[in-house]
């Protein structure tokens, strides 16, 4: 898996979310659950993953879309 979005902000995970899963391109969300360390305050980026051989037809679906990848 390789990584291909980190966000703070949600609604950009819901949307990539979105966007992938309508192109048929499974994702696997990481650091979901990290607010319970950073107290709900949102410093702790979340992060999309993808496979290995989806990640050039998901970074072009991110850069279309003019998706900041937060790297």
């Amino acid at each position: 898996m390789i990584e291909l979005l980190r966000t703070n902000d949600p609604t950009i995970i819901a949307f990539a979310n979105a966007l992938l899963d309508g192109e048929g391109i499974e994702v696997f969300e990481l650091d979901v659950n990290m607010s319970i360390l950073d107290g709900s305050i949102g410093i702790l980026p979340r992060r999309l993953m993808v496979r290995d051989g989806d990640y050039d037809q998901a970074l072009r679906v991110m850069t279309d879309n003019d998706i900041d990848l937060g790297y």
